[in-house]
C-alpha cells in the first residue's frame, strides 16, 4: 500500500492534467486552474525545505569551524535579515498583502543596493573564467571546433566598437558583411535553430520522464531506487 497508494495518486493526477491541457471544456479547463493552486502550496513546502537544509548545513560548517567557516555567518545573517525584512514588510506597506518590492521597503533596497550589484560583480568575474575556458575548448583541431571558434570570434567583435570600426569601411551593397551585423544574423538564425533544437530535445526528455511517472515505470521518487 505504501507503493500503490503513491503510484495511484500520480497516475491520476497526471492523467487529470494531461487531459485538462488537451481537453478545454468545463470540467477540465477548472481541474486544471485548481491543480495549479495545489502546485503552488506544495512549491511553499519546498521553500521551507530549501530555508531549513541551508540553515543545517551551514550552522554544520559552523559549528564545526570547517574550511570558509565565516563565509557562512555571512550566508545566514544575509537570510534571515533578508527574510525578516520580507516577511514584515519594513518600510514598505505592512501586513500580509503589503508590497515587499514597493516604493521605500527595505526589501526593495536590499534588493537593489546588495543583491544586485553582488551579482553584476559574480558574472564579471566568470566572464574571466568563460574567457579562459573557450580559449582551451575553442581549438580549431575539427571542422566543427573551426566554425564554432569562428562563430564566437565574430560575436565578441561584434558587440564591441572596435568590431564595428575594422568593417565601418565596406560599402553599403555589402553591410551584411559587417562584423557587427554578421554577430547579430549569427545570434539570430543559427544560435536560435540550435536552442530551439535543445529546448525540443529537453521537451521529448520531459515528457518521455513524465509518462513513465505516470504509468509507474519510474519509481524512483518513491525512495526505492527501482
Amino acid at each position: 500500500m505504501k507503493k500503490t497508494i503513491p503510484l495511484l495518486i500520480t497516475f491520476v493526477v497526471g492523467l487529470a492534467l494531461i487531459l485538462a491541457i488537451f481537453i478545454p471544456p468545463e470540467p477540465f479547463h477548472t481541474m486544471n486552474r485548481e491543480f495549479s493552486v495545489y502546485f503552488d502550496i506544495i512549491a511553499v513546502f519546498a521553500f521551507i525545505l530549501g530555508g531549513g537544509n541551508l540553515i543545517r548545513v551551514h550552522g554544520n560548517k559552523i559549528s564545526r569551524k570547517k574550511k570558509d567557516y565565516k563565509y557562512s555567518f555571512v550566508t545566514l545573517l544575509g537570510f534571515f535579515v533578508t527574510l525578516f525584512v520580507g516577511l514584515l514588510k519594513i518600510g514598505g506597506p505592512p501586513g500580509i498583502q503589503g508590497e515587499v518590492m514597493a516604493s521605500g521597503s527595505w526589501f526593495l533596497f536590499i534588493f537593489n543596493a546588495i543583491l544586485t550589484p553582488l551579482t553584476a560583480t559574480m558574472f564579471a568575474l566568470l566572464a574571466f573564467y568563460v574567457a579562459s575556458a573557450s580559449f582551451r575548448a575553442f581549438r580549431a583541431k575539427t571542422t566543427e571546433a573551426t566554425i564554432l571558434l569562428l562563430a564566437g570570434f565574430i560575436i565578441l567583435l561584434g558587440r564591441t566598437f572596435f568590431g564595428y570600426y575594422i568593417t565601418s569601411w565596406l560599402p553599403d551593397s555589402l553591410s551584411f558583411l559587417e562584423i557587427p551585423n554578421l554577430a547579430n544574423w549569427i545570434m539570430a538564425w543559427p544560435n536560435t535553430a540550435g536552442q530551439r533544437a535543445i529546448v525540443i530535445g529537453i521537451s521529448l526528455g520531459v515528457a518521455a520522464t513524465s509518462l513513465r511517472i505516470i504509468l509507474g515505470i519510474e519509481r524512483s521518487y518513491l525512495g526505492s531506487g527501482e
